[in-house]
């Protein structure tokens, strides 16, 4: 297998295309609902400024959801695993994987709440091997029974040395949509977008048993950031 080439260019996302339509839908209609307000009931100025700052902070929380800050991982990735997101740990077990291994893994999930950045990252380079989308329940993202009852994305990735490390994204009692960017036989990189999980979610990674934890519960991470994990 040829030796990986990391991509160190990146576009410096602001907002993230995926809230381009949400924003633009939003926008327009707060401005349908704001603007007769003034235009016809100018004397009602406190109901229309109560109206209008409500549509503002509304409006401004919707654009904190959909931010992409532009992440450059800073250290050596061989051998690592790169929080795949932002949010915190809420598992950290050895578990029998179901799906492709079918064999213990370590999983390591990580809660993304409605103010985390919600952009997803690969956790390692290599070649994706597997993309599958499963359709299921919104349980609580947090509830151990979400990795496999909720809907849910699973993407497997060979890393150069054949080992493959699963990640999979699970839609939350809010999230309603999963969006995966993986397509089988592509080469992928740390500081790539991998998908991105609309309000409320979680990814879990599953890694193999020899691998060195270096998260602990309840520990806040940084996707393309934190290193979750060193493998032997």
């Amino acid at each position: 297998m040829k030796k990986f080439k990391r991509i160190r260019k990146l576009k410096d996302y602001r907002i993230h295309s995926e809230g381009n339509g949400i924003l633009i839908t939003s926008f327009i209609i707060l401005a349908l609902i704001n603007f007769p307000l003034w235009y016809f009931l100018p004397e009602l100025v406190v109901l229309n400024s109560v109206v209008s700052l409500f549509s503002i902070v509304l409006y401004l929380l919707m654009v904190n959801f959909f931010r992409s800050p532009k992440r450059i991982f800073p250290g050596d990735v061989e051998n690592v695993v790169v929080a795949p997101a932002d949010g915190k740990v809420v598992v950290i077990e050895k578990v029998f994987e179901p799906d492709h291994f079918k064999d213990e893994r370590i999983q390591v999930s990580i809660f993304m709440s409605p103010m985390n950045v919600h952009a997803n990252w690969y956790p390692v380079d290599g070649v994706i091997t597997r993309v599958e989308h499963q359709k299921g329940k919104f349980h609580k993202a947090w509830l151990p029974k979400a990795s496999t009852e909720n809907e849910r994305s699973l993407v497997v990735v060979r890393m150069q040395d054949g080992r493959e490390i699963l990640v999979r994204q699970i839609a939350g009692a809010m999230a309603r949509r999963i969006v995966t960017y993986a397509a089988v036989g592509e080469e992928c990189f740390i500081d790539q977008h991998m998908g991105f999980i609309k309000f409320g979610s979680r990814v879990d990674l599953y890694l193999p048993l020899d691998a060195r934890i270096n998260v602990e519960l309840n520990q806040k991470t940084v996707g393309n950031e934190t290193i979750i994990a060193n493998l032997k």
